[in-house]
């Protein structure tokens, strides 16, 4: 392989297998993302990433909430576990999601909440065929920069979602199961499986070769790596020692991730009641390690350039799951109706911080990565929120939103930014399809573009 054809589009490839690469020394930068004054003085561009994280159900906002506004507050309880990202995120206050609201359509809250977050639309209630949103701002971005990446985007979950049925006073499943949406009639389907994700990423070639590959990893043992070391051993010594060690560590992270999601099949394989119950697909029973691999696929698919765009809600809106592993027995979406009661809230915001837990693990996973002299994480845009803000008010004003990474340089963190009341959600999309090259004159219900 010669050094001049190694680029962002260079794939290692091996029966049904096709391994992107990571950024390396030895490649051309090339990204269709506007040069920030870092990039331009090292002589190269880097692409942008954005991502949406969302949660359901709302937050407990008493120990969510800054009390001082700029770069001088402390994290409240429920942001704690981000301290070590402190100056990598911004908390967002006064934004307002108002297709959440009734606006005359009555109950359906979670509904709304989930299929407006991304659409600033109001969605049609019915729970038959004729479901209505509109186009989610991830999609936005990724119909504009279809022709960057292997993948236009990549639809990620934890729950389950229903494309049909009666979930929320009238509403259709499909709108508190789905964050991202192609067109205002058609929603995204997420995929929870990690196994499917990996394949989906890794897979080359017809259904049968990618089969066919499947099944001998699986009969042999192997790792997708094996599949590709001819491959591995020409590009090696076409690079430097860097570029090398680089290549290493992402291997290694390749190989440990194949691991963890077959050591998990296999672990629920083996518990399954084989009479009364289909053997597990592979989605993980434990949630905390569903979502950890879900954000190391992620990861892994921001590190190889396969997409820029990710949406990952951690669950469904409405979800009644407990969380047992700290010790929450009750449902997330009934104690989210604590009515005031002081041991329920205690019990939502340890959910709360939970889930900020995981965001922690994932800016640790982004910063880990370096491309161009920058963290993946400071090449990235991430939005993580709900679009309830009080679970137990149901109110869809002041919502609880962080945006995370520098953007290419555009973004100074660190801060606790106030919005005037009622500002909508929107305006803030429209802050990163400018920071990400697709500008926009609207999108939604916004009024303008969010100053950052």
């Amino acid at each position: 392989m010669a050094m001049h054809s190694i680029t962002r589009r260079t794939m290692l490839r091996g029966l049904g297998t096709a391994l992107a690469l990571p950024m390396l020394e030895a490649m051309p930068m090339v990204s269709a993302a506007p040069i920030t004054t870092a990039a331009a003085a090292a002589g190269k561009k880097s692409p942008l990433r954005v991502a949406f994280l969302y949660v359901p159900n709302g937050v407990n906002m008493a120990d969510w909430k800054p009390t001082a506004e700029g770069a001088n507050f402390e994290l409240p309880d429920i942001l704690k576990p981000l301290q070590p990202f402190r100056n990598k995120i911004n908390v967002l206050t006064g934004l307002t999601l108002d297709k959440a609201r009734a606006n005359g359509d009555g109950p359906g809250d979670h509904a709304r909440a989930m299929s407006a977050f991304l659409t600033g639309r109001q969605p049609r209630k019915t729970h038959g065929a004729d479901i209505r949103a509109g186009q989610s701002a991830d999609q936005y971005i990724a119909t504009r920069l279809s022709e960057e990446t292997q993948f236009r985007s990549l639809e990620l979950g934890i729950e389950r979602g229903q494309q049909a049925g009666n979930c929320d006073s009238g509403y259709s499943c499909a709108y508190s199961s789905n964050l991202s949406w192609h067109a205002e009639s058609t929603p995204n389907a997420k995929e929870t499986d990690p196994k499917q994700v990996f394949e989906r990423l890794f897979g080359n070639g017809s259904a049968e070769e990618r089969a066919a590959s499947r099944a001998k990893r699986d009969r042999t043992n192997q790792s997708i790596l094996d599949f590709v070391r001819e491959d591995v051993s020409s590009l090696k010594r076409e690079l430097g020692a860097g570029d090398q060690r680089k290549l290493d560590e992402y291997f290694s992270a390749v190989r440990e991730l194949e691991l963890r999601i077959e050591r998990m099949r296999t672990q629920l394989t083996r518990t399954a009641p084989k009479p009364n119950m289909p053997t597990p697909t592979g989605v993980p029973s434990e949630v905390k390690e569903h979502i950890r691999i879900m954000i190391d696929l992620m990861v892994l698919a921001f590190q190889t350039d396969l997409t820029r765009v990710i949406t990952l809600p951690f669950a469904n809106d409405g979800s009644n799951r407990p969380y047992t592993m700290i010790g929450v027995r009750e449902g997330h979406h009934d104690l989210s109706h604590h009515g005031r009661d002081a041991n329920k809230m205690q019990k939502i915001k340890q959910i709360n911080t939970f889930h900020t837990e995981q965001l922690a693990y994932m800016l640790a996973k982004l910063s880990s990565v370096q491309e161009n002299g920058k963290s993946l994480l400071d090449q990235s845009m991430i939005v993580y929120g709900s679009g309830i803000s009080d679970g137990d008010r149901h109110n869809h004003d002041d919502l609880p939103i962080l945006l995370m990474g520098g953007g290419g340089g555009q973004i100074q963190g660190g801060r606790h930014i106030v919005y005037p009341k009622e500002t909508p959600l929107m305006n803030l999309y429209m802050a990163l399809f400018e920071k990400m090259g697709t500008p926009a004159k609207s999108f939604g219900d916004s009024t303008g573009t969010l100053k950052l």
